[in-house]
C-alpha cells in the first residue's frame, strides 16, 4: 500500500495538475453551458455523455502522461498509416450527423470524428519529422522541406476528399504552418508558400469549393452574399443577437431568452459561446475566453521549459491546435469568421473533442514529466 502511495504521490507532484485542473475546470464549466443549452429540449443525454467524455478525458491525460513521448514518435510511420486507415474509413461508414459533412463515424448514439482523434498522431508525426531535420540541419534543404510538406498535403487533401470538413482541414494547416514556423523554417520558403497559396487560390475556389461552402467563406464579409440575414448567416446573427442580449452580467444561467427557446442553431455545440454570452454576460465570455487562454499558455510554457527539440514542437503544435479553434469558434459567434463547424475546446458538447483534448494534454503533461537534459537540445 506505502508503494502505491508513493506512486501516486510522485504523479501528483511530477506531473501538470495545474494544466489539468484548467482542462476540468472548463469541460465542467462547458457541462453546465450545454446542460441549460439543451433543456429547452427536456431531457437528455447530452450532459451524461459529456460528463462520461469528461471522465474518460482524465483517464486518458493519466495514460498519455505516462508514455514517453520519444517512444511514440519513433513509430511515426505506423501512426501515419494508421491515421490514413482511420481517416479512410469515412469512404464506408461516414455519416454527416447534421453537419453537412461526411466527418462521422455512427454506433448508435455515440459518433466518433475521426479528423478529431488523428490531430494528435498528426502533431506528433510533424514534430519528429522537423526535428529530424533539426538535427540533421535539412529544414529548409529543397527535398527534406518537399517530404514534410507531401506528409502534410497528403493528409490534408484526404480529410477534405473523404469528409469534406474543410473546418478540421484548416486546422491541420495551421498546425502545419506554426510548428514549420517555431521549427526555424527560412523566411525565403515562407515567403514561396505565400506566394503559391495565392496562385492556387483561384483555382482551389473554382474547382474544390461548393457553392455552399463559397457563400459561407464570402458572407461575413459581403453582405449582398446573404441580404436578408435569413440563409447562409442566420446562425451566426442569431448568435450575435444572443451575445448582445447578455450585457455584462448576462440575464442569469438558465433564464437566457433565446437560449431556452432554442433560438440559437447548434447552441450546445458551434453555437455554445453565445449560451455564455447571453446567460451570463460580458463575465461569463471572459472568464471562458480566460480559461482557454490559461491552457494554451501552460502548454506554451511546458514546451519552453521541456529542453526538447520533439516536446517544444509537439506542445506548440497541441497550442496551435487550440488556438486556431478558439479564435474561429468565437469569431463564427460574433460574425467575424465563416462558420466552419469547430467546436470551442472543452466547452463544447462532443466526447471526440473532448478526448482528444484531454488526450493531447496529457502528453503536454508528460513532456513536463521528462524533460531532456539542456547537454541533448537540439538548438
Amino acid at each position: 500500500m506505502k508503494k502505491v502511495i508513493d506512486t501516486v504521490g510522485k504523479y501528483l507532484l511530477e506531473s501538470d495538475m495545474l494544466l489539468l485542473v484548467l482542462c476540468v475546470v472548463s469541460t465542467v464549466f462547458g457541462i453546465i453551458l450545454i446542460d441549460s443549452a439543451t433543456r429547452y429540449e427536456g431531457h437528455t443525454n447530452h450532459v451524461t455523455i459529456q460528463t462520461a467524455a469528461l471522465i474518460l478525458g482524465v483517464i486518458l491525460y493519466v495514460l498519455f502522461s505516462l508514455i514517453d513521448l520519444d517512444m511514440i514518435a519513433d513509430k511515426s510511420k505506423i501512426l501515419y498509416v494508421l491515421s490514413v486507415l482511420l481517416i479512410s474509413t469515412l469512404f464506408i461508414w461516414g455519416v454527416s450527423g447534421n453537419t453537412g459533412n461526411r466527418a462521422w463515424l455512427r454506433f448508435g448514439s455515440i459518433g466518433i470524428q475521426p479528423s478529431e482523434i488523428v490531430k494528435i498522431p498528426y502533431t506528433i508525426i510533424m514534430g519528429k519529422m522537423i526535428t529530424t531535420a533539426r538535427e540533421r540541419r535539412t529544414l529548409n534543404a529543397p527535398l527534406t522541406l518537399l517530404k514534410i510538406v507531401a506528409a502534410f498535403g497528403f493528409l490534408f487533401a484526404f480529410i477534405i476528399i473523404s469528409s469534406q470538413d474543410l473546418g478540421s482541414a484548416l486546422v491541420y494547416l495551421f498546425i502545419f504552418i506554426v510548428m514549420l514556423f517555431i521549427g526555424g523554417l527560412d523566411l525565403k520558403w515562407i515567403a514561396l508558400g505565400v506566394v503559391l497559396t495565392l496562385a492556387m487560390m483561384p483555382v482551389a475556389w473554382e474547382f474544390f469549393l461548393s457553392e455552399g461552402q463559397k457563400a459561407r467563406i464570402l458572407a461575413p464579409y459581403d453582405p449582398s452574399v446573404d441580404p436578408t440575414g435569413l440563409s447562409v448567416m442566420w446562425q451566426a446573427n442569431q448568435s450575435k443577437q444572443a451575445i448582445s442580449g447578455g450585457r455584462f452580467f448576462g440575464q442569469g444561467l438558465y433564464n437566457g431568452v433565446m437560449t431556452q427557446s432554442g433560438a440559437v442553431p447548434r447552441q450546445h455545440t458551434d453555437f455554445i459561446f453565445s449560451v455564455a454570452g447571453e446567460e451570463l454576460g460580458f463575465a461569463g465570455c471572459f472568464l471562458v475566453i480566460l480559461l482557454l487562454l490559461l491552457i494554451i499558455i501552460r502548454v506554451v510554457y511546458v514546451g519552453i521549459k521541456s529542453n526538447s527539440t520533439l516536446g517544444m514542437l509537439v506542445c506548440t503544435g497541441f497550442a496551435a491546435m487550440l488556438t486556431f479553434q478558439m479564435l474561429e469558434n468565437i469569431g463564427m459567434c460574433l460574425g467575424l469568421t465563416p462558420v466552419i463547424g469547430l467546436t470551442l475546446p472543452f466547452f463544447s458538447y462532443g466526447g471526440s473533442s473532448i478526448v482528444t483534448v484531454f488526450s493531447a494534454m496529457g502528453i503536454v503533461s508528460g513532456i513536463k514529466m521528462r524533460p531532456k537534459p539542456a547537454r541533448f537540445r537540439s538548438y
